[in-house]
């Protein structure tokens, strides 16, 4: 992963830094403001003493160098503080302390072992004897910085580490922050009593804010998230020039006359006087701010709108409709608006009860109210929570039932060139790549192996790169290591495919089976003659196991052998890449005169072979496989092969993988793969396109697991399907909600968002269509923008394979802000909310609470006769 970057840096000299991430306000809230508990989410988890005070780690920076650091936590348990120490240069000189900060909120997972760049590159420095001297560590989010005169204790960060513990480099002492995405904190612990325990501790609290926040309003949690930030001083108020930066920082424009004209009427609602206005607000106070905000600076609320269009303005009696109630609520807007006529009245007030759980903010007390009724805010809430989102949750939600089929009636997401960090020909080669793409949700990893050097007794050193390139090197074994630590974390992951291209000779293939069965050990699926007979086994059957994708002939003869190498398969990459086919066409030829090492052979189940005639490979072994690459797809789909593709896939795998010519690792279009059954469309992962997107939102479906059963129109040869059957979608793009900047900066100007609406289909005769309209802009309001609700149609030809697309771009430069991508078979119709990803397909930091609402309605197309 990249080095993370400094966002904001301020230096205090002979000051200490408070460790909780808010302070206590000094005065009670006014009583016209309800207390929001969420701020004391976290205080029910039992922490060790020692981890307040701090622990002593060291950090791996960017460059490989290391420096010793203290981590600890806030007494609220939001903040992890990281402080490292610059050692005076002489004995007068003042030493300069600084602490960084990550916000639990921010914070995506905790990582074992040694799988990121940084940890790549210190370890590196090691073998070649480059001394671990004390450097400036990883810039982090927020960082804040004191001097001092004293000595530096080596509790508090000092250079006392020994170089015998910093020389062995241990994985069992070591763990990676993985934050926003896209950055990484590098740690290693003092034992290994003690990585476990920050490691498990640090496990706990990202589990218990995650499960705290859904009872939380959007704009509260994007409050709490920017607080540390903006109350430096650690008063535990803002004032209204304190707000206005809060205003640029969420992406909302305000005058500054508006701002303070604002602020004192809503300082005087809460009974604050000229002094109490001045001081500024408390955090409860500062979230109803906000909400009062949003509320009255909307021309035309969407929620008002379709609360009068659902409910009516007025009630029976004839007074003002201040609230609904569940009957009304369950038959005019589940049932009536959103379709769902399965839920029942205590679904209803189930989802009722939720609500009044949960902290929205307000200006006004929080009255005891019938449970049975909700207010408009409440409602509005729902409207933007999960049990509202335009993906179905019951599709969304893992179901094992669904795991027992054979693995070719499954697409599993899958990955090209896995090992590489960029282009296809000079970029860095990388094991990260690996455990980014494992916590994508990805279950087939490529592994381009060859011949390396030799230890100094003549063992072989199997290496992966992309051959015949200026693309760097990295051991074999090290990705079989980095595989086994994520087993190891998540025993329960459906199968794992590697995806050999083995150009090794056969004592490195030696080597590489040694590897494979003494780190991977029970892990190691090992086919038996028997199981090679009939059917594939199932992912249930599979769970927790590897399974090798290469080669499996009978003896060492390689005949027939089917490559993935593009350069080797994709002669439209020639004009590109010149005399590299020449090298990949030359290397195939090794390949059959190395063979293959029958102890690789017996660990492999899926043997590729060439596609010669659908009717020979219809009668193979299932366990045969083919791979074409995306041109190879194209063609066959346009020779009117698609039928016959789609029942051989039904029994056997099939794999495509990126042309040849996109030496810059674009990605294609996975849906025409998709739609004739492939199980492994294999894309770069490291190219966050909008391809890529699409296989994010494919496979969100049942849990993100990596495995999605087949539409049966792919799994049953029955002739008609109603998956052909065309659907007919309009959607209206109503407003959003807590859009972040651009990659999740703090800075920079207000954004103007828009949106794009994409639909991917595929047509009836196999051809690949994509349709998008623009909203118009909401200029300088991220916060809470609205758009003119064009309304936008589609005609859908192939629904079991058609993909939604909604990204947000910044139209100040075009710059993408967040998507999310649908599978049409996966969306309700109704007023429903979108969650939006980061380009990393997470959503930390910023991107937890942006989110967008639609009006959507579907309906099969009625053929005239």
């Amino acid at each position: 992963m990249p080095p993370t970057s400094i966002v904001r840096s301020s230096k205090k000299k002979g000051t200490s830094i408070n460790s909780t991430g808010m302070a206590a306000p000094k005065t009670r809230v006014s009583s016209k403001q309800h207390r929001i508990h969420f701020l004391h989410a976290l205080g029910f988890i039992k922490i060790p003493r020692h981890l307040y005070e701090g622990v002593r780690v060291l950090i791996v920076a960017a460059s490989g160098k290391t420096q010793s650091a203290q981590l600890r936590l806030s007494a609220d348990k939001f903040t992890l503080w990281i402080r490292t120490t610059k050692n005076a240069k002489s004995y007068f000189a003042k030493t300069v302390t600084e602490d960084r900060a990550i916000d639990v909120g921010e914070i995506d997972r905790i990582q074992r072992g040694q799988s990121t760049q940084q940890f790549e590159k210190a370890k590196k420095k090691q073998i070649h004897g480059t001394p671990t001297t004390p450097v400036a560590q990883p810039k982090l989010h927020r960082n804040m910085s004191s001097g001092s005169n004293s000595v530096t204790s080596s509790s508090a960060g000092g250079a006392s580490y020994s170089t015998a513990m910093i020389q062995h480099f241990d994985p069992e002492l070591s763990f990676s922050i993985v934050f926003r995405g896209a950055h990484t904190l590098d740690l290693m612990a003092m034992e290994v009593d003690e990585c476990d325990e920050l490691t498990t501790t640090l496990d706990r609290i990202l589990e218990a804010y995650q499960r705290a926040k859904t009872r939380v309003a959007n704009d509260v949690l994007l409050l709490r998230y920017v607080w540390l930030d903006v109350d430096k001083d650690k008063t535990g108020y803002m004032n209204v020039s304190t707000i206005g930066k809060v205003f640029g920082q969420i992406n909302f424009e305000m005058k500054t006359k508006d701002l303070h004209a604002n602020y004192e009427k809503f300082g005087k609602i809460l009974g604050l006087d000229r002094s109490g206005r001045r001081r500024g607000l408390t955090f409860e106070q500062s979230a109803g701010f906000l909400h009062y905000i949003r509320r009255n600076t909307w021309m035309v609320k969407p929620v008002n709108v379709i609360w009068n269009e659902i409910f009516g303005e007025v009630m029976n009696n004839g007074k003002k409709r201040e609230t609904v109630s569940d009957k009304t609520f369950l038959e005019h807007f589940m049932r009536g608006k959103q379709g769902q006529m399965k839920t029942t009245i205590l679904d209803v007030r189930k989802l009722f009860r939720k609500m009044h759980d949960m902290e929205i903010s307000h200006d006004s007390s929080a009255e005891k109210m019938d449970l049975n009724r909700i207010t408009k805010d409440q409602f509005e809430a729902f409207l933007f929570a999960s049990e509202n989102d335009a993906f179905d949750p019951e599709k969304e939600e893992f179901d094992m039932s669904d795991m027992t089929q054979p693995l070719s009636e499954y697409w599993i997401n899958s990955s090209h060139n896995t090992y590489l960090v960029g282009d296809q020909y000079t970029s860095q080669s990388s094991v990260e790549m690996y455990s980014n793409a494992l916590y994508r949700g990805c279950r087939c990893l490529e592994l381009d192996i060859w011949d390396g050097s030799k230890t100094l007794n003549g063992t072989p050193i199997p290496v992966v790169w992309h051959g015949h390139t200026m693309t760097t090197k990295i051991l074999f074994v090290e990705i079989i290591k980095t595989i086994k630590v994520f087993l190891n974390f998540h025993p329960d992951t459906f199968p794992l495919i590697l995806s050999f291209e083995n150009h090794c000779s056969l004592a490195y293939q030696e080597v590489m089976a040694e590897q494979l069965i003494r780190v991977l050990g029970a892990s190691l699926y090992i086919p038996t003659e028997a199981s090679l007979h009939g059917e594939l086994p199932s992912p249930k059957q599979l769970r927790g196991m590897v399974i090798i994708k290469g080669r499996r002939p009978n003896g060492t003869e390689a005949d027939a052998y089917d490559t993935d190498d593009d350069a080797s398969v994709d002669y439209g990459a020639t004009s590109l890449i010149g005399g590299l086919v020449l090298d990949g066409l030359e290397e195939n030829a090794n390949l059959e005169k190395h063979g293959v090492s029958p102890n690789l052979a017996r660990l492999t189940l899926f043997h590729g072979n060439k596609h010669k005639t659908w009717e020979e490979s219809l009668w193979s072994p299932r366990y045969h496989m083919h791979s074409f690459s995306e041109n190879k797809v194209r063609s066959k789909c346009r020779h009117k092969e698609a039928q016959t593709w789609i029942m051989y896939n039904q029994s056997h795998m099939s794999r495509t993988y990126p042309a040849g010519a996109r030496v810059d690792s674009s990605n294609y279009n996975p849906l025409l793969a998709w739609s004739t059954g492939c199980q492994l469309v294999a894309l770069n992962f490291q190219t966050q396109d909008a391809f890529l997107k699409l296989n994010d939102g494919r496979f969100r479906e049942n849990g993100n697991c990596g495995y999605v059963l087949k539409p049966s129109s792919l799994m049953v040869n029955d002739g008609y399907s109603p998956n052909r059957a065309a659907v007919r979608i309009s959607i209206r793009v109503l407003s959003g909600s807590c859009l972040p900047k651009p990659i999740g900066q703090r800075s920079g100007d207000c954004i103007d968002p828009y949106v794009k609406v994409s639909v991917f289909d595929i047509k009836n005769d196999e051809k690949e269509s994509i349709i998008s309209y623009p909203t118009s802009i909401a200029h300088a309001n991220g916060f809470f923008p609205i758009w003119s609700q064009e309304k936008f149609s589609f005609t859908i030809e192939n629904w079991a394979v058609a993909m939604l697309q909604l990204t947000v771009y910044d139209k100040t430069k075009d710059e993408f802000i967040a998507s999310s991508s649908i599978p049409v078979s996966c969306l309700r119709r109704g007023i429903r909310s979108v969650k939006l990803y980061d380009a990393t397909n997470t959503r930390s930091g910023a991107f937890a609470f942006a989110s967008l609402l639609l009006d959507l309605k579907m309906g099969h197309v009625v053929a005239e006769i």
